[in-house]
């Protein structure tokens, strides 16, 4: 039986804003050390003897930044983006996961083991990991479905325990208890945390999804079966999964069946649910503070300050969590680290661009910063990587000026085509179709002034597009 790596890549973190944000979720960013929450899970995989390339789920809004992340590591040759035109929770990603396994080993004889895994969750001990996922390997093979219980070490109230009976079988789930009950739960010894984490039977899993949630399966064999490859990418079908019902495979059908055991993992897991989960498993100063950035204290204990921009300076504060972005600053106790999902809310209800992404927004090209914003024009710093180009496109309601500041630009202005060079500038009139191309072996930088009614990134109306993008 061989293992099957599924990486489920969805999601915003939304309890680590203001650095993570819509556009830029936590498990692409870099926490801990230099690679992010989705590397250091591909690197983590990459260690499991015999091991198949990974299944990485991720939403379709993702998938360039994803991929640069993964093709950096240089690990995998054969992995595969499987594209959500939207979110369905987990049921849905894992079961379009299973049916896209199954018709890739068609030839391949033996079951696969389905290895799900959150692409956002750190593990201290690899090793230890390793070890656990062949003991759920041993028992797919007696036919059972395995989730991961994580040994707890505190009384946590922030995570829903999986009870444990004989022989391994799953008792019960609970949800997140009080403070006294999670204190039972500790000194119990049969109560785990719930890690997200399976190993599923290919063949086990999709029969007992067909028993319990046939609506999710044949939805998701549509799915899969009008779905569109291209190149690492695969598209599930968009209106078949629309009609799909969403739900996570806990309620879908672990909660249901009576295949389920769980494991006991303990190898140094930590979800990084919220700034105080990243303050307990990151490196302190002596005073008890992680910093990050331009950053200086004085009389400071045991906070969380983090500096992306610009310099932050703290005095006398203790347990506090202080976070700076370009466009945002988030300051709170760190024992109300959880809230911060209630002030992304607020900011998502007001439609407020902060949700949705940073100043600096990734592209398959490249990236753009956006340094001034008025009501009838904005300034904005465009990089186009060696080699890339943008869509041919045109707005109907904005004027550009482009001015290089490094590398060589070539550019479609109309019916003209010119190399511009450092220190030259071309003018685009509203409604004129143009194209921007980095012919060059340099990044190219350049100075994007924009004028007019309405500076909306919906105001494009695209022609050509080598990225697949329809908008």
């Amino acid at each position: 039986m061989r293992i099957q790596p599924v990486i489920l890549a969805g999601g915003t973190g939304t309890r680590l804003w203001p650095f993570s944000r819509e556009l830029y979720p936590k498990q692409l960013l870099s926490l801990i050390g230099e690679h992010s929450l989705l590397q250091t899970t591909l690197i983590r995989v990459s260690l499991i003897p015999d091991a198949l390339p990974p299944l990485i789920v991720v939403g379709e809004e993702h998938r360039f930044l994803t991929r640069s992340q993964v093709e950096e590591l240089n690990l995998f040759q054969n992995y595969q983006l499987l594209l959500e035109p939207l979110g369905k929770d987990t049921a849905p990603a894992v079961c379009g996961a299973a049916l896209f396994a199954q018709q890739q080993n068609q030839q391949g004889g033996d079951d696969i083991l389905l290895l799900v895994l959150p692409a956002d969750h750190l593990i201290a001990r690899p090793d230890d990991f390793i070890k656990t996922v062949q003991q759920a390997k041993e028992l797919a093979k007696q036919g059972r479905l395995a989730t991961f219980g994580i040994v707890p070490d505190r009384p946590e109230t922030g995570y829903g325990y999986i009870r444990r009976g004989a022989e391994h079988a799953v008792q019960s789930f609970v949800e997140k208890p009080d403070l006294p009950t999670a204190e039972q739960y500790l000194a119990d010894k049969n109560y785990f945390w719930n890690s997200g984490m399976f190993a599923f039977p290919t063949e086990l899993l999709l029969a007992e999804l067909q028993t319990y949630t046939p609506d999710i399966v044949s939805c998701m064999q549509e799915a899969v079966k009008k779905g569109t490859p291209d190149g690492v990418f695969f598209r599930f079908d968009p209106d078949s999964m629309q009609q799909s019902p969403a739900d996570s495979v806990d309620y879908a059908l672990m909660e249901k069946t009576d295949k389920a055991v769980v494991v006991e993992a303990d190898f140094g897991w930590n979800d990084i649910g919220s700034w105080r989960a990243l303050w307990e498993v990151t490196e302190k100063d002596q005073g008890g503070n992680v910093v990050s950035g331009d950053v200086l204290l004085e009389d400071v204990k045991n906070c969380l300050i983090r500096s992306e921009d610009t310099l932050v300076a703290a005095i006398g504060l203790r347990d506090t969590l202080v976070v700076e972005t370009s466009d945002a600053v988030l300051v709170a106790p760190m024992d109300r680290s959880q809230d911060v999902k209630k002030i992304v809310n607020k900011i998502k209800k007001q439609k407020r661009t902060e949700f949705h992404s940073h100043r600096t927004v990734y592209r398959p090209w490249g990236s753009y910063t956006t340094l001034e914003i008025h009501d009838r024009f904005q300034i904005k710093r465009i990089t186009v990587s060696p080699g890339a180009r943008l869509s041919s496109q045109m707005h109907h309601h904005r004027h550009e000026h482009w001015v290089v500041v490094r590398g060589t630009a070539r550019v479609e202005n109309g019916e003209q085509e010119i190399l511009l060079r450092e220190d030259e500038s071309t003018y685009i009139p509203l409604g004129t179709t143009h194209r921007l191309e980095n012919p060059g072996v340099i990044p190219l930088e350049l100075i994007e002034i924009q004028i007019g009614s309405y500076l909306g990134e919906d105001d494009i109306v695209r022609f050509d597009d080598e990225y697949g993008r329809n908008a």
